[in-house]
């Protein structure tokens, strides 16, 4: 059957022609066959199933997760004279016995609804009774286990195809690796989809990523005043953090309101609408703000703290530029964000789900440290290929520098691995290449192995910063278990047919300070599972010798003990609160503990 294609892309949408991989995703659809479609962010995933719900005869049902998506995306349609609308549970009895009464008429095109709606038996049974086209599922990444927004409604979409086995679906999501879409797949039991992803790459976001500095609101100040008068969202961890970092931007002069899940709903609508129709400016929020907001103008995304995984991020960034325009985001981070996380995390019962999360926040803690172009460490994670970015991240936009070659180094790692048979994780083949006595490595006689000891007197730190550039150029890799795997580029490294190199700042950062006493420990970036390491310490010692903990070393010596990570007895005198007699009581004990991080 032909469809008028271009003409209703014309006379609804106004456009000439449709973006990269629309036509195929259209073409698919009006054939009736299941779609699974990944396109970041921006590249107009909507137009790809509202136009074919234009031609084809019967209702087109869209899955949405949110009240905000669904209720812009019906906005648009209507003032397109489409007739479109939504049913959820923000509706009056009245509105919803109208939207039913255009569905059983006919009227109705485009029905909008959230997942849970599907628990309603009348509701499914009303539309066994209706003629229907197609199914959309968007955000399709929440239906899987795997991805980073799972939720337990989108799972249960899987009755879809048993209850309506002749209605074709067509899934969508901004983001997934291929175990995601594995798992989509699978879940909505799609049929022989088509699947149609596009490059990861979006040339008009500029990445950048720096160290956080304090509470990072000069950093921010110095961001902002770059983007004067133009929209942007910031994200921040807390609900707290939101209210109270929107309430320093007003004192400095900016538009910006605060936005989270406890404000009441009219508040959280005013705020929407003030920001949507340009009344303010900024939108200081937690994460959940932003999902599907059609707002094409925002030129900047800021994140005060580490988001959870790379998905988060990138599909948050992509926020900005939907206009195709340049737009800028920035990355605020410290090793402390990772720690916060990770207690988020507890609550996960033990199990593959909750390393696999820790798996995903380890990446993108990999990625914020990370020397390589930016939009190819995304692309990589998505398992896509792209060149470097050139003038779209601050990596790639960097001076030149002069790296160092660090091929020995590598192969000392790798060969640790492999002579470990890839059973072992970062932390413990550092061990045994740095000689720890252990109790694990001496039971599992690896103090034999002739890799034992090679490195003893370079610090942890070198060899963390050397694990995780293998892992960033793809030498090494993750097992289910955290273990570390050989790649070929791995293999081919250890026996001499690649070499790699590194830039010097990176292996300076973790040189041990010789003038660590001049060092504001304030301004330290350390590694808080070492202090809360040495913390514990500290107080078991304390109270072995009847004496308060601050009596043994002071916080500051300890924030600089878990930044040095000292390795030999001149280097801990070094500390600023070690001399030789706290040495001889307690010094040994904390060396021993700091070479073993």
């Amino acid at each position: 059957m032909s469809y008028p294609i271009k003409e209703t892309l014309k006379n609804y949408f106004g456009h000439d022609g449709f973006r990269p991989l629309q036509q195929e995703a259209v073409e698919t659809i009006l054939n009736r066959r299941d779609l699974l479609m990944i396109l970041p962010t921006g590249g107009g995933k909507s137009l790809c199933y509202q136009l074919p719900a234009l031609l084809l005869e019967g209702l087109t049902v869209v899955v949405s997760p949110l009240l905000a998506l669904m209720h812009d995306q019906v906005t648009a349609l209507q003032a397109m004279n489409v007739h479109a609308a939504m049913l959820s549970s923000m509706q009056d009895e009245s509105e919803s016995k109208a939207v039913y009464r255009d569905l059983y008429a006919g009227k109705t095109r485009l029905l909008y609804v959230a997942p849970e709606r599907f628990k309603s038996e009348n509701f499914v049974a009303m539309l066994q009774e209706l003629p229907l086209a197609l199914f959309v599922i968007d955000e399709a990444h929440c239906v899987s286990e795997w991805g980073h927004e799972f939720r337990e409604d989108y799972r249960k979409l899987d009755r879809l195809k048993k209850l309506f086995p002749a209605v074709p679906i067509a899934a969508f999501t901004a983001t997934a690796t291929q175990r995601v879409a594995q798992d989509i797949t699978a879940n909505l039991g799609l049929n022989a989809p088509h699947i149609i992803k596009g490059t990861i790459f979006r040339p008009n976001l500029f990445i950048e990523v720096q160290r956080r500095q304090k509470d990072g609101k000069a950093q921010l100040t110095a961001f902002l005043n770059q983007h004067k008068n133009e929209s942007g969202i910031i994200y921040t961890l807390s609900r707290k953090n939101t209210e109270t970092l929107a309430a320093f931007l007003q004192s400095k002069g900016f538009k910006a309101k605060p936005f989270h899940a406890g404000l009441d709903n009219s508040e959280k609508k005013s705020t929407f609408e003030a920001f949507v129709n340009d009344d303010i400016e900024i939108v200081v929020a937690t994460i959940a703000f932003g999902m599907g907001i059609d707002k094409s103008n925002i030129r900047f995304v800021v994140h005060m703290q580490l988001p959870k995984t790379l998905e988060s991020f990138y599909q948050e960034i992509g926020r900005a530029g939907r206009d195709g325009l340049e737009s800028h985001t920035l990355l605020l981070f410290s090793a402390s964000d990772v720690v916060q996380r990770e207690q988020m995390m507890q609550e996960i019962p033990e199990g593959p789900y909750k390393t696999h999360a820790l798996n995903k926040l380890e990446q993108m803690a990999s990625f914020s440290k990370a020397h390589r172009c930016r939009h190819q460490n995304i692309a990589a994670y998505f398992e896509d290929s792209i060149g470097l970015c050139d003038t779209s991240c601050d990596i790639c936009t960097a001076p030149d520098i002069e790296k160092v070659d660090i091929t020995e180094d590598a192969q000392k790692f790798l060969s640790a691995v492999y002579r470990l048979d890839q059973r072992f994780g970062q932390a413990y083949v550092i061990d045994v290449l740095r000689g720890s006595v252990t109790e694990k490595i001496l039971g599992n006689k690896h103090d034999k192995l002739s890799v034992y000891g090679i490195v003893k007197t370079e610090s942890r730190g070198k060899w963390q910063i050397v694990a995780e550039h293998l892992l960033e150029i793809g030498a090494l890799a993750r097992g289910e278990h955290r273990e570390l795997l050989l790649t070929p580029l791995g293999i081919d490294l250890l026996k001499g047919n690649a070499t790699t190199d590194i830039e010097p700042a990176r292996l300076i950062e973790v040189r041990t300070q010789k003038a660590a006493k001049s060092v504001d420990v304030e301004d330290m970036d350390f590694e808080m599972q070492h202090f809360e390491v040495l913390r514990q310490l500290r107080k078991e010692l304390a109270s072995e010798a009847g004496i308060p903990p601050y009596m043994v070393f002071s916080d500051k010596t300890l924030k600089e003990m878990a930044h040095a990570l000292p390795s030999t007895k001149e280097d801990m005198l070094d500390i600023h609160g070690v001399g030789e007699q706290k040495f001889k009581k307690f010094g040994q004990a904390f060396l021993t503990a700091c070479q073993n991080l």
